[in-house]
């Protein structure tokens, strides 16, 4: 069998977001899954609208989810080149021709088409044929290249995700594929990167599906055959709407600074158009493990936001309490906190309430920032009445032992002293500390805390 070899292709005319995104998830993840290979290339033909700040974008994105390349990054504009040698191949063959008509003359032929209720296509007037007398070649207009499509049969593929598509050649009209200063198009490009990348395995959103037939002649006309299509449906934002930067989609980098990781993403990524039974939740490893073209989807995904933190709620559970630190303390560096050693214990006490590492951060801030608690919290639970026993439960603290254990049994001879039941002095001592009434167990909570600030904030009400 033929090595995998896949490819992931954007154009870097704007920010890529989730819905961009999946299109190098499943290559990747099928280049990975056969030992493959995954090539990463950039159509950046496009020169009013591309940007190096969306490369960056792309490549950054990337390198956060670990949807690493093998070979590349390939840039269209320094292959020009060899396109224009294949072109000059072609020219030779006879497999492109010139063509003189003007863009008035383009837009008058279409205009006669829909008034007669045909479908707008070029109707070949420079097209060479035995016997044909083609038109006065007109001064001072440079042509453009059109391919010569078969005039008749029909082009067909067995997509992996859309079944049979059969298109009948004289449905195609002969593309450009060269513009009047010789630069050569998108379509034809394509071919010419996905021969000499020797890519097997073609991966895409099914707004190309109308490129392909086009594609498929151009490989044929080369003389190669055309590698495997997968059409993956689009994937809808959460109002049923195409995913685009126009409809509020947000930048991938985004999400990384929202503290979601890498392998939620992946996870979540991957059920948006595949599937694998009825699994949820799973590892990288696992998904590379069942991964094929198989179960790619058939509808759009809809993306929804809520099941995108429950996804990321898990694997924030299921993390080792050390792998999540840094990223905690990265997010707690943005607000111009340093965190310590205790930060992977703190990780671990407040990791099962948080659905992403920004609101983690948000808990391990009270050990690091002073918090404090709001108007209303303290009316409700800092009163006259507690106040003797939050006094009390300072100064045993301030001979405990500094641990759990010890912490617990000087909470416990407070309430014993006082009369009262847990609730009654957790909550004011939460609110004194954490600056919040609902956190996990006092005595864990405490014991993250040096003594002299638990006694500090308990003696300052």
């Amino acid at each position: 069998m033929t090595q995998v070899r896949t490819r992931f292709a954007p154009s870097p005319t704007g920010f890529i977001h989730l819905g961009n995104i999946r299109s190098a998830l499943y290559p990747w993840a099928f280049a990975r899954s056969t030992g493959g290979t995954f090539v990463l290339r950039i159509e950046d033909t496009d020169l009013e609208r591309s940007s190096q700040a969306a490369v960056d974008v792309i490549l950054e994105g990337m390198r956060w989810l670990g949807l690493d390349h093998d070979e590349g990054p390939f840039y269209q504009m320094q292959r020009m080149a060899r396109y224009k040698e294949v072109l000059a191949q072609m020219q030779a063959e006879g497999l492109v021709y010139p063509c003189y008509m003007s863009v008035a003359e383009l837009d008058a032929l279409r205009d006669r088409q829909m008034a007669s209720k045909e479908k707008p296509r070029y109707d070949g007037t420079w097209r060479p044929e035995p016997g044909k007398v083609l038109p006065p070649v007109p001064e001072g207009v440079r042509p453009v290249l059109r391919f010569r499509n078969p005039p008749d049969g029909v082009v067909a593929w067995d997509d992996k995700v859309k079944g049979r598509i059969e298109i009948r050649n004289d449905e195609l009209d002969d593309l450009v594929i060269a513009r009047p200063d010789g630069t050569p198009t998108y379509n034809f490009c394509v071919v010419v990167d996905d021969i000499d990348m020797a890519i097997t395995h073609v991966i895409r959103g099914d707004d190309h599906v109308n490129n392909t037939p086009r594609q498929i002649n151009i490989f044929r006309a080369l003389g190669k055959e055309p590698p495997v299509y997968a059409h993956l449906p689009t994937v809808l934002n959460e109002q049923g709407e195409k995913m685009s930067k126009r409809n509020g989609a947000k930048p991938v980098t985004q999400y990384r600074d929202e503290g979601f990781l890498p392998d939620a993403m992946v996870n979540y990524l991957a059920r948006l158009g595949w599937s694998h039974g009825d699994d949820e939740i799973f590892s990288r490893a696992q998904f590379l493990e069942w991964f094929d073209l198989d179960h790619l989807g058939r509808s759009a995904a809809q993306f929804d936001e809520a099941k995108l933190r429950w996804v990321n709620a898990q694997h924030l559970k299921a993390m080792a309490d050390e792998a999540l630190a840094p990223l905690v303390a990265e997010q707690l560096q943005r607000q111009g906190i340093e965190a310590d050693e205790r930060l992977g214990a703190i990780c671990g006490l407040f990791k099962d309430r948080c659905d992403t590492t920004v609101a983690l951060a948000g808990w391990a801030r009270a050990f690091y920032a002073d918090v404090q608690p709001s108007e209303a919290d303290r009316a409700q639970y800092l009163t006259d009445a507690v106040r003797p026993a939050v006094a009390d439960l300072a100064r045993r603290l301030e001979s405990a032992a500094w641990d759990k254990a010890s912490i617990a049994a000087a909470i416990k001879e407070t309430l014993a002293a006082h009369g009262l039941k847990m609730p009654a002095l957790a909550m004011p001592v939460r609110v004194l500390v954490m600056g919040t009434p609902q956190t996990p167990s006092l005595d864990a909570v405490l014991a993250l805390f040096t003594r002299k600030k638990v006694v500090e904030k308990l003696s300052s009400f």
